[in-house]
């Protein structure tokens, strides 16, 4: 049973965080990053950004070559089988055996951390109730559906308590109401557990829902990191779509001698983007699609601005 830690000392914290492989390609160059215990902390970057390479160092999966790792207080280079009693990891892809039972596959996870059976088996079964997969205790696991199989990974990640949880792409090819359900059970076990989350994702509408900070890692470094809504205040753009009276080819055609200083448009399969300053009032851009021949017939803000400011962070990284 892990002990009670100081509050104050963070979950995980990364200083100064490198790994060079063996041809000189440099992974990670020197990344900071604290997150704090109850904290619900994203990390955001495109494949190959270095994502899984520093989930890899924190679960001893990768030799880093240089820097520090703590997971609550524990320097992971001088006591890694105490670090990772507090680890929970819910890697990309699914590691389990495929033809061992659901309930058999959890209880087995215990055991790795020295938890007799008569202990695990009625958590496994409390663990898979609140999952949702009480009916699928007994099912062979390669039988399971890929968002069963999801939740089986969390599953077994949780068996031991562990204070931190690390989810790497948890909801890759999970519908959307499966998605919604994993949402609300990784809130629920934030709030009354206090357990501290580090997830890595694409859908980015779950950072905006779930997360309070988030940092950006592009090419092996950190180039933002900041409370969710600081980061979305402090871009100086919107993104809408729209619906015209044109064609959308005879648009393009249109578009090609106009001066876009002032916003961006783009022609994309079905539909106009335009990408606009905050300081231009959408009024003064029907004015110059007016201008231009082009008369307004629906506008819409485009979803998810998270998504719009990494992309941009990342084109200017």
């Amino acid at each position: 049973m892990l002990k009670n830690v100081d509050p104050n000392i963070p979950a995980l914290e990364i200083k100064n965080l490198k790994k060079i492989y063996g041809d000189k390609v440099e992974a990670l160059k020197g990344i900071n990053l604290e997150i704090a215990q109850g904290e619900f902390y994203a990390l955001l970057g495109a494949n190959g950004a270095g994502k899984t390479t520093t989930i890899g160092i924190i679960t001893d999966l990768v030799n880093k070559t240089s820097g520090q790792v703590k997971v609550f207080g524990v320097d992971i280079d001088e006591d890694f089988s105490l670090a990772k009693r507090y680890i929970g990891v819910v890697p990309q892809e699914f590691n389990f055996n495929m033809f061992e039972k659901v309930i058999d596959i959890v209880v087995q996870q215990a055991g790795y951390y020295g938890m007799p059976k008569k202990v695990a088996l009625p958590k496994a079964h409390k663990i898979l109730d609140d999952l949702g997969l009480s009916d699928k205790k007994n099912t062979i696991s390669r039988n399971l559906s890929g968002g069963m199989k999801r939740r089986l990974m969390i599953a077994r990640a949780l068996i031991h308590s562990p204070k931190l949880l690390i989810l790497d792409e948890p909801t890759a090819g999970v519908d959307v109401e499966l998605r919604h359900g994993m949402w609300e059970y990784l809130l629920n076990l934030k709030e009354k557990e206090g357990v501290t989350v580090l997830l890595t994702t694409h859908y980015l509408e779950e950072v905006e829902k779930l997360c309070k900070r988030a940092a950006i890692i592009v090419n092996g470094q950190i180039i933002k990191e900041d409370s969710v809504k600081n980061l979305l205040k402090s871009m100086d753009f919107e993104t809408y779509t729209l619906e015209t009276n044109k064609d959308l080819k005879e648009i393009q055609e249109k578009i090609k001698n106009f001066d876009q200083k002032d916003f961006e448009m783009k022609i994309l399969e079905d539909e106009i983007e335009i990408v606009v300053e905050k300081k231009q009032t959408i009024n003064n851009v029907f004015n110059k699609l007016s201008q231009m021949g082009i008369q307004i017939l629906s506008l819409r803000s485009k979803g998810n601005r998270l998504e719009e400011l990494f992309l941009r962070v990342v084109k200017s990284g």
